[in-house]
């Protein structure tokens, strides 16, 4: 053994000198410590959407641009780079760490029933936390939100804007009219384990196509698809806007908190901030854009006097315009369902924590912490039709998760705000004895919650209430879509390493009184672990001109105010069908177009 251990000592050290020789790792330090008074456009948050906005908008070398985000440098927590550490981001400085209003039937196994929702609090925002999972979502989505009055948000009018910030890296999509080759995220597709092909052949065996999620067909099995790159995470900020640090009329400043919108006679002039602990007024000529997110982008709009009448009058916010700003809030929810496997094909603490596998990956960017562990997805209807393109989005999606998670060593690790005595009966499995995860995902709930001020202090959350669970049709097809998880564990291609639906779970003996596997256990076992997906959306919501439940126009212009847009996933028109940073990508790449024509 000894004979192999200095030519693979000498091969690491070159692939290291490599990697970190290549230019891609350019420090981000060199923001400005004096900003201007006035710039053309003022970005509020620099996570997704902001990132695009800021390099787009500065490709105009006369127009001067600031980006502002209440988070850090992205470069403070080694583990935003690293794909297989995402969830150590989790209760980190980079978090805001946002917790739901207690729920009423959902949530039930979490500590006073409060989802935890992680949100990036850094630049890159989410992109630098989330799990790498790179989809765009059904063309359906779109079509109705451009048939429901958002003119120019078809499926045909956004597909461009999918494809100009793509650069595919996967050798089979390079030639498909899908898939864009010159933009800045590289899209790469990931294999750690021999278990991505099991799930995409258990798929086949049920009749299931093999597909590519983000090409012409969305419904069947496919490859997870990530911005991976070199196993390292490219998140927006360090796609779009670190390339661009040397741009003069681009001025970045990371942890400064946007505390209100200036508005004056109706129109948006600039910003209050906290910047080096001292409050600074910062003025934009052209306009003010708010990617602040979900829950920040209507929390700022409310603090300023954009929002519901009597809601803002409750705290002594003059009113600017009346709008239904922090209604329809909308969140993919996930089911956690685990099942034990016979073979050593899993991934466990102690994989992700050896020596090995953290040498392999500093020197030659592989291996298990090259890549996140949710390997394929399947995207399915609940009458589970195979049809090719059946006129409508699909209603839920599965996430195979390669990772044997509820042991006792995993306790402190993962970060799902489980009661503590929850806590002490599901994370019992043996150590010796491995698993895997299936996460089935309700991609179009029916249930609508809101965002509210609990104050006029601007560091106090708001109140997030996304209402799990209150619509009856949201049950009934969260059972449907677990009825397809048993039918997929019960193929050969899965029964073969020992996978079967089996009632000694540590989870589900928290719904014990039920009959195992009936519709009454199932019901059970959602209300206990209905957990957030952090897709959360549609807060300011789109909508034609005359539309009442609309924040927002189809040119994300927020009504009443002249100079403010809003440029996030809250103004999605609804939930789309899978994982939200690519399509909040796309709609920042559509508006950075449409802010430029205006």
């Amino acid at each position: 053994m000894e004979k192999f251990i200095l030519p693979f000592c000498v091969a690491a050290f070159a692939a290291f000198l490599y990697l970190y020789s290549t230019g891609e790792h350019e420090k981000n330090d060199d923001f400005p410590k004096r900003l201007n008074k006035a710039y053309d456009y003022i970005i509020v948050g620099a996570g997704s959407a902001g990132s695009v906005l800021a390099s787009r908008l500065s490709e105009n070398s006369d127009k001067e641009i600031l980006l502002l985000e209440a988070g850090g440098s992205d470069e403070a927590n080694p583990s935003i780079m690293v794909p297989g550490e995402a969830e150590q981001l989790w209760e980190s400085e980079q978090d805001w760490m946002y917790v739901t209003e207690p729920q009423k039937d959902a949530c039930l196994a979490l500590k006073e029933q409060r989802s935890y929702w992680p949100r990036g609090k850094v630049l890159g925002g989410s992109s630098a936390l989330n799990f790498l999972q790179f989809v765009r979502c059904n063309r359906h989505d779109y079509d109705s939100w451009a048939e429901e009055g958002c003119e120019g948000w078809s499926y045909k009018d956004v597909l461009p804007y999918f494809i100009k910030s793509e650069n595919i890296q996967i050798e089979e999509l390079k030639t498909s009219d899908y898939h864009g080759k010159d933009g800045p995220i590289p899209i790469t597709q990931p294999i750690n384990t021999p278990m991505q092909q099991l799930y995409m052949d258990a798929g086949v065996e049920l009749g299931y196509n093999i597909t590519d999620c983000n090409g012409e067909d969305q419904i069947g099995f496919c490859w997870t698809q990530s911005n991976v790159k070199n196993g390292e995470r490219w998140s927006n900020f360090r796609a779009f806007v670190q390339p661009h640090l040397g741009r003069k009329n681009l001025h970045i400043s990371p942890s400064t908190v946007t505390t209100k919108i200036i508005i004056e006679n109706k129109r948006a002039i600039g910003v209050e901030c906290i910047r080096n602990g001292r409050k600074v007024r910062l003025f934009a000529r052209k306009e003010v854009i708010l990617s602040a997110g979900t829950m920040n982008s209507p929390h700022l709009l409310m603090l300023s006097g954009v929002g519901p009448k009597e809601h803002l009058h409750k705290y002594g916010i003059e009113v600017q315009a009346d709008l239904p700003v922090g209604n329809n809030l909308q969140e993919h929810f996930v089911v956690p369902l685990t099942f034990n496997i016979n073979t050593t094909d899993s991934v466990t603490l102690t994989d992700m924590t050896s020596w090995w596998t953290r040498m392999q990956y500093n020197f030659l960017g592989t291996g298990y912490l090259s890549a996140s562990l949710y390997e394929g997805m399947a995207f399915l209807y609940t009458d589970f039709g195979k049809k090719k393109d059946a006129g409508r989005t699909p209603d839920f999606q599965l996430h195979f998760h390669t990772t044997h998670i509820f042991t006792p060593s995993m306790k402190s690790v993962v970060k799902m705000n489980f009661k503590q005595e929850v806590a002490d009966r599901i994370f019992t499995a043996r150590e010796d004895v491995e698993s895997i995860s299936i996460y089935p995902v309700l991609l179009h709930p029916k249930s609508r919650g809101t965002i509210r001020l609990q104050s006029t202090d601007p560091f106090e959350y708001p109140a997030i209430d996304p209402q799990f669970l209150q619509h009856p049709d949201d049950i009934k097809t969260a059972i449907e879509m677990i009825r397809f998880v048993e039918r997929l564990v019960d193929t050969s291609t899965l029964r073969s390493i020992g996978m079967d639906v089996n009632s000694k779970s540590p989870l589900h003996q928290l719904c014990k009184q039920h009959k195992f596997r009936s519709d009454a256990f199932w019901a059970c076992y959602i209300r206990h672990y209905t957990m957030s997906l952090a897709h959360a959306t549609s807060t300011c919501r789109m909508g034609s001109v005359d539309d009442k439940t609309a924040v927002v126009d189809p040119l994300l212009r927020v009504k009443g105010i002249s100079g403010l847009r809003v440029v996030d996933a809250s103004v999605m028109r609804n939930l789309p069908g899978g994982n939200t940073n690519a399509p909040v990508t796309m709609i920042a790449e559509k508006a950075a177009d449409i802010i430029r024509q205006s």
